[in-house]
């Protein structure tokens, strides 16, 4: 009830929504398709920092959910004409259930082993989504282009697809949000800054990241699922991208580790940074290199990322911005 009743909880959530509101007012495609990625990055920076930011828990291949999510959906959609909607569903649940099982073991790790875990996991799913035939194999999949006639044509199917993007933002910031103003949050955060005390002080660390780290599934499993059946094409390649993971570690840090703006404002940030070097010929063929950079030069001036430095040189603007 807390959460209802915050500030913050209701400013954040207009914001994104007005923002995600700008392509259908302007009826601009362009902008629907930016804003459609820029959605996409904060549900991936903010479900990490669920893990990350609360537990202190660094998972490099959190990716591996995108891709789940989006080969479950993508399967059940192009051979048996599930809704994406309810195959989207069926993605989440499917990741979540394999974030539990997977969780329940690696998440007995600490620290470089447990990063270093996720990572293989990562690369081991895309290996075998490469190797097994029935999900396409090496070349992936692809719709039929009038498998979008049941949603009104391509067109139409992409916009769906961008509400249904927008639905999961405002979900996963929510969720998020909910998490760090509870109980169960606080006992994330004990776990983060001495795990071995919040034992002692009879917090059970085990059940709590592994229901944390199951939550923080979901999210981008859904993502994953909207962003493959938009794009008609799914293959292991970019559906287990660790760049991409890494991009959204760089957005929750650049944000605020631990936040829950944090992550957006990364996303915001980076993504309209990295559209600029894409586009300009100096920079095109440097932009990993400059987004490695910017990650050092946060973790090592600016730790607590720009939402954390601004609750910290503006106390007064912490009712308003967690």
């Amino acid at each position: 009830m807390k959460t209802l009743t915050s500030p913050f909880f209701w400013i954040i959530l207009i914001a994104v929504g007005a923002m995600a509101s700008l392509p259908i007012l302007t009826n601009s495609p362009s902008l629907r398709e930016d804003l459609f990625l820029v959605l996409m990055l904060a549900i991936l920076a903010s479900s990490i920092n669920i893990i990350m930011g609360y537990t202190g828990y660094v998972s490099f291949g959190h990716i591996v959910f995108f891709g789940l999510g989006g080969y479950l959906a993508f399967f059940l959609t192009k051979n048996y004409q599930v809704h994406f909607v309810l195959a989207a569903l069926v993605g989440g649940i499917g990741g979540s259930l394999v974030a539990f099982l997977l969780g329940s073991a690696i998440l007995r790790l600490r620290g470089a082993y447990f990063a270093l875990a996720t990572i293989g996991v990562n690369e081991a799913f895309r290996v075998f989504f490469t190797n097994f035939d029935l999900f396409g194999g090496s070349i992936g999949m692809f719709f039929n282009i009038s498998l979008y006639d049941a949603y009104g044509g391509a067109k139409n199917a992409a916009q769906l697809a961008y509400y249904a993007m927008v639905f999961v933002a405002l979900l996963t910031i929510a969720t998020s949000f909910a998490i760090k103003k509870s109980k169960f949050g606080l006992g994330l955060m004990a776990i983060r800054e001495d795990q071995d005390t919040a034992m002692v002080l009879g917090i059970d660390p085990a059940r709590l990241k592994v229901i944390t780290y199951t939550i923080s599934a979901f999210f981008p499993a859904l993502a994953g699922a909207f962003f493959f059946f938009k794009n008609g094409l799914i293959e292991p390649g970019p559906a287990f991208d660790l760049w991409r993971s890494i991009e959204a570690l760089v957005m929750v840090m650049l944000g605020g580790f631990g936040t829950v703006t944090g992550p957006i404002v990364g996303a915001v940030v980076y993504e309209r940074l990295r559209g600029y070097l894409i586009t300009n010929p100096t920079f095109s063929n440097a932009h990993l290199i400059i987004a490695g950079a910017l990650l050092l030069v946060i973790v090592l001036f600016v730790t607590a990322g720009v939402v954390g430095w601004l609750r910290q040189r503006f106390p007064a603007v912490r009712r308003y911005l967690e």
